[in-house]
């Protein structure tokens, strides 16, 4: 039977393969890459799923598309075919010009964008360079995501200043702040002002890139194969402003010396560079030490944990955009109140919050109140806020206590002495800090998530069993805590 026409039939098994790729990869990593991905038909044999547009078609396909096909065997019983295909409701963004209207668009609706012909290159000063065939032309751009939509608090307050004064720029004029290197944790805002920054820019004339490092990397690697890799450097060399988000992302020693000369050739011929990461420039240690001076010898700034305040300010933003799609969905304020005190870390815990509060109003009928959103939301709920730790300072603090180098840790060495402090630091890792597997197998010398996966439930599993280890591993928090 063909399950097309039954729409509710596979989300079941869907949604488990979504919260699979999510446990995996990191939730940075998936909103990037999947949180656009559809399930349009399923079939006896065939699983049919949509993106917007050709590059996610074209990077799932070669780098994911087994994983999802081996997942969707585990989590419905049955192996199926997995068939990846481009929405047609997405198909060109508008190139952005001063003049032009802005139109904020959902991009869960599917709705159509309305679209132009694209400028000729003699026209190409004021457009933000957003998707089509050409990877040298940049990610897609949420349109959602612009100064004035972001809402800003004592946190971020730096960041927004900052970048809204590079965006606000003159063509012609100086750069400024240059390079601009924002860090934060997942859903803090980064990517929300480096995409703000890009269509701001494009807005005030600027020939303005916005690229993820993994779409940086997708590019030149498809320019080596199709021998178009100095076609690909000069337009990169020729912009106005380079945005690039997820620079934690960029591996490989040819695509870093590539990244190298690019920023050198950019900022040495007084171009506007904004990055954006997971951690300080001294941090991303996969990147060439000289790499790491030239983005720290800039302005780096630092988005931190929402504060109530701005917790509170979030959700009535995104309550009234709920409140305006969803007739009679309403929210009491001493509701709005609650979550800014108990849930989440992050814009996106907020939106989860939310989110499950309108599901639950309307599946079940049963109006919002604070007995419904404790029930609601209650595996959402944060203890307490814990203090926010570094993985420098779980490995220093480590690295000390077992009397091995923090270089040892980092390293490929099998050795006990140097195994279990490393696994006990990756598990401390994954306990103290808000970063995701894939994250912490970074910070651990370039290591696979699996491997820290496995070194975590083997710590686990020695801590319910060894008392003398639990109570080690309890001091060593305390000094991580401390430090």
């Amino acid at each position: 039977m063909d399950c097309a026409s039954n729409p509710s039939a596979p989300s079941a098994p869907w949604d488990r393969v979504l919260q699979r790729l999510r446990e995996e990869i990191g939730e940075e990593k998936f909103t990037s890459w999947f949180a656009r991905m559809d399930l349009d038909a399923l079939t006896s044999d065939v699983v049919r799923l949509s993106v917007p547009t050709r590059f996610l078609k074209s990077w799932i396909q070669e780098n994911y598309l087994p994983r999802i096909a081996d997942i969707w065997a585990e989590e419905s019983g049955a192996r199926r075919r997995v068939d990846l295909a481009v929405r047609n409701a997405f198909a060109r963004p508008v190139a952005l010009k001063a003049s032009a209207p802005r139109e904020v668009v959902s991009e869960r609706t599917e709705r159509p964008v309305e679209t132009k012909p694209a400028p000729r290159a003699s026209e190409a000063r004021g457009e933000v360079r957003e998707t089509g065939g050409d990877v040298a032309s940049g990610s897609p751009l949420d349109p959602r995501l612009t100064f004035e939509s972001f809402v800003v608090g004592k946190s971020n307050s730096l960041a927004f200043a900052a970048a809204r004064k590079v965006a606000e720029t003159p063509s012609g004029a100086a750069p400024v702040y240059n390079p601009l290197y924002l860090h934060a944790a997942v859903g803090l805002g980064k990517t929300h002002l480096l995409q703000a920054v890009a269509r701001a820019g494009a807005a005030h004339g600027r020939r303005t890139t916005y690229l993820t490092a993994e779409r940086f990397m997708y590019g030149f690697v498809s320019a080596l194969k199709s021998h178009s890799a100095i076609a690909f450097k000069d337009t990169l060399r020729t912009i106005d402003t380079l945005v690039i988000d997820d620079l934690q992302f960029l591996k490989g020693n040819n695509l870093q010396q590539e990244f190298c000369h690019t920023l050198n050739a950019l900022l040495d011929g007084g171009r506007q560079v904004v990055l954006a990461a997971d951690c300080l420039p001294g941090e991303l240690e996969h990147l060439d030490e000289r790499v790491r001076s030239r983005l720290a010898g800039g302005l780096v700034v630092d988005l931190a944990p929402l504060e109530e305040d701005l917790r509170l300010q979030i959700l009535k933003s995104r309550y009234q955009t709920l409140a305006e799609q969803h007739q009679g969905f309403a929210v009491p304020a001493p509701v709005l109140e609650f979550l800014a005190r108990s849930v989440g870390q992050s814009g996106r815990d907020l939106d989860g919050a939310l989110n499950k509060l309108l599901a639950f109003n309307q599946l079940t009928g049963e109006p919002v109140t604070l007995d419904m959103a404790e029930n609601a939301v209650k595996d959402l709920i944060r203890p307490t806020d814990p203090k926010r730790v570094r993985v420098d300072d779980i490995l220093r603090v480590v690295a000390k206590h077992y009397n091995v180098s923090r270089a040892d840790l980092l390293s490929q060495r099998r050795t006990a002495t140097v195994v279990k402090p490393r696994q006990i630091a990756m598990y401390l890792a994954k306990t103290l800090t808000l970063r995701s597997l894939p994250e912490i197998g970074r910070r651990f010398g370039g290591r696979d998530h699996t491997t820290v996966l496995h070194a975590v439930r083997k710590i686990d599993g020695l801590v319910a069993t060894d008392r003398a280890l639990a109570d080690e591993i309890e001091v060593l928090k305390r000094l991580a805590l401390e430090s």
